[in-house]
Formats: C-alpha cells, structure tokens, sequence
C-alpha cells in the first residue's frame, strides 16, 4: 500500500474491523512501519450502527450491508488504486442458515465486484479455518493445501466463497485477491461472547470435553490486524491464500489453564480451581443437533460451539511466516491479559 491510497475496510464496526482500522488511523507501536498510522480509510458499516470513536480518529463512514448494491457504490466511488480489505460476514447467524449465503457468499461477490468497477488495485478477503474443517486428531495440522472439508453451514459457505475468488472465470476486471484464514481469536474489543469465556473460567463453569488434548489455533486480534497489513502490502501475496494465527496450536486444556492464571494472578480475582469436565460424548450429540437444524435452516450458537469443543483445528503459519514476513506480536498469556484489561478499564464485568 502507498500512502496515498484509500483503503476501504467492510465490517468495520466489528471486533476484527475496529482494531484494523485504529492501526490504519491511528498506528500500532508494534506493527512497524505499517503501523505508523495516518492512513484514509472508508468504512462500511451495517445500518443503525455507530462509530464515532473511529470517526474521530479520520475514518470516513459509511451507513449499508455488502447486500445493498447502492451501498457498495458509495462505498467504491472514487478508489481508484485502493485497497479493499472485506472482512464483513455471519459467524452466528440471527435469522437462519440463509444468512451464510446471502452475506458470506453473494456479499462478497457483490463486494469485490464493485470494488473492481471501481478500479480498486488488491482486495484483502478473511475466510475461515472452517472451509477447511475439524479433525479428531490432536496431531493434525492444516495448512494452505490442506482440502476443503468445510464445518457446516458457515464452513461450507466459506469455502463457496473462496472459490469463487479463487476462479479464473470470475472475470480479469476484478482486483487481484488475497484469502487470509483466522481460526478463534481473542483480544481487547472482544464482544461479549469473549467476556463470557472469561467469566464461566472464573466460575469454574467453562466446559473441557475429553481430555482436553484436542488442540486450537487461536490468534491475538492485533495480530490477525498486522497480518491483513502485511497481505495487502507485500505485491506477491496477490492470488495467494495464507493462515495467520498464534506461534502454535494449543491444547484446550492449556487455554483454560493460561486464561485462568491470568484471571488470578495478573488481575487479583478469586478464580475457581476446578474445571467442569464432561464425556466426548456431550460434543458428539451437540454435532448431530447442530447439523439437523442447520439442515432445517435454523441455528442454535451455543449449540453450535458446545459441538467443536472436543476436536482440533490446529494450522501452519509457515506461509505466512516466510512470505509476508508475519509474526504474531504477542503469545498467549500476554493477549489473554490485554484482553481482561480492555474489558477491566472499560468497565465490563468478568
């Protein structure tokens, strides 16, 4: 990127999107000279959503969804040369299994589309570990030429959108693409279902099926940021898919443990010892739930995490390592703190 491009940032508003563009506005100290800050951007925001703390730091706003055709034309008008970074998308969705399609796919076609109309130079897409699946084996690690088995409703549409992205047929008007694939992540900004992880932690509440060996890639927040930087930045990361996460893949049980330690010993809380332990089993029926009401269009997200709490989704960044030159800024128990602290100075109870 040069310092006189536009970069238009969808999902703006979201936990992902607000620290991108505070690093694009108002730099990051760890991130380098792509942190220094001071860059234009245009956010996309959902209607009936407000920003004005990254407003006030530059960031022009715009009110629509990737579904709005006017929308995206406002969004675009003018780019020439920019850079789009998509990150809009349904994770857990609030009116049925639809919502994977309509705003996974076809918003982000409709999306790049534009962008390509309006001359947009790189477009920056997120994807998820979830076109690439699970696995039973804590052993098993993915990397970028590891197959699609997608997860269900959002795996599967993920991976539609990735290939469609990835085709050579979708047209030479469109910018070229850069796929990122982030797996849990965690961080300050975090929503509430975050602040819940937390909270039942220090109940002793949260849930550790099996043995807890499985292993998860997880990724702090403002490194998956730097990453998205790095992927936009570097000339031969276009028509390129990478992971970005942590170091390493960590056993559950190790994530509770670390998120505990810190909840304890960091921050002065009473913390209870114990951790609810409960059968492989419990996951395996919450699956076989999870997809026969996903296959009725209809989405339950407790349901849904409860489901993948026993297997892993581990991933290389080996990739992104050696050719973006991407490293995560902090390991764990140093992200897991600034997560508690962001929650603590903003007054969020854990």
């Amino acid at each position: 990127m040069t310092d006189n491009d536009i970069v238009l940032v969808t999902g703006a508003n979201g936990w992902l999107g607000r620290r991108l563009v505070r690093a694009l506005t108002q730099g990051h100290p760890e991130m380098g000279a792509l942190g220094a800050g001071g860059r234009r951007v245009r956010m996309l925001v959902r209607p009936g959503e407000t920003a004005d703390d990254l407003i006030a730091l530059g960031a022009e706003m715009m009110e629509g969804d990737v579904r709005d055709a006017a929308a995206l034309r406002t969004l675009c008008r003018g780019t020439t040369g920019g850079t789009l970074i998509h990150l809009a998308g349904v994770i857990h969705p609030l009116r049925g299994t639809r919502e994977f399609t309509e705003v996974n796919v076809e918003g982000t076609k409709a999306v790049v589309t534009e962008a390509g109309r309006a001359g947009v130079r790189r477009a920056v897409v997120m994807s998820s570990n979830s076109a690439i699946g699970v696995s039973h084996n804590p052993f098993e690690v993915f990397d970028e030429d590891s197959p699609y088995q997608p997860y269900m409703g959002y795996g599967r549409s993920k991976q539609q959108m990735e290939e469609w992205l990835r085709a050579p047929a979708r047209g030479s008007d469109l910018p070229p693409v850069t796929i990122l694939r982030a797996p849990w992540f965690y961080g300050p900004e975090q929503p509430a279902r975050q602040t819940r992880f937390f909270t039942m932690i220090k109940a002793g509440w949260f849930p550790v099926v099996g043995d807890g060996r499985n292993r998860r890639s997880m990724s702090y927040v403002d490194s998956l940021a730097y990453g998205i930087l790095l992927a936009a930045a570097v000339p031969q990361a276009a028509g390129r898919v990478y992971w970005l996460a942590d170091e390493r893949p960590y056993p559950m049980r190790e994530i509770v443990d670390t998120a505990r330690e810190v909840l304890r010993d960091d921050f002065g809380m009473t913390v209870k010892v114990k951790t609810l332990q409960i059968p492989n089993i419990v996951s395996d029926l919450s699956r076989l739930g999870d997809a026969t009401l996903q296959s009725l269009g209809l989405y339950n997200q407790e349901l849904h995490v409860l489901s993948e709490m026993n297997l892993t989704i581990a991933c290389s960044i080996d990739r992104a390592r050696r050719e973006l030159g991407y490293r995560p800024l902090v390991d764990l128990r140093e992200g897991m703190r600034r997560s508690v602290k962001w929650c603590l100075d903003n007054d969020i109870e854990i």
